[in-house]
């Protein structure tokens, strides 16, 4: 599992669009899997999880994407998983890393 975790800030549905987008497009096997989100007394929060197939690893590996905090402090959480083809123990990472480095930079710059 890779993972990434910052403080950003700005509009939460500008930062949350901006990163499905970046997703969606490093990839034309991404896939938005399941979403959900909440959002009381000025709580936000959003999940998404995708997919995609990986190449290099000849897989399917999947992020996780957690946004949640209060107008303009948002708390971001990515996490990628799957990609590995041994039974007991991960033999690569190769796709979950490469998947997290799709959003990585754009993420850097919110």
């Amino acid at each position: 599992m890779a993972k990434y975790e910052k403080l950003v800030q700005g509009d939460f549905h500008t930062i949350l669009r901006t990163l499905e987008d970046t997703i969606m497009g490093g990839s034309v096997t991404a896939s938005l899997e399941e979403s959900s989100d909440y959002h009381q007394e000025g709580l936000d929060f959003s999940l998404r999880v995708f997919e995609r197939y990986s190449y290099l690893g000849k897989n399917r590996t999947s992020l996780a994407l957690t946004l949640v905090g209060k107008s303009p402090s948002y708390w971001l959480t990515i996490a990628t998983s799957g990609g590995s083809q041994a039974m007991f123990w991960k033999i690569n990472t190769w796709g979950e890393e490469a998947f997290l480095n799709t959003v990585i930079e754009v993420a850097e710059k919110l």
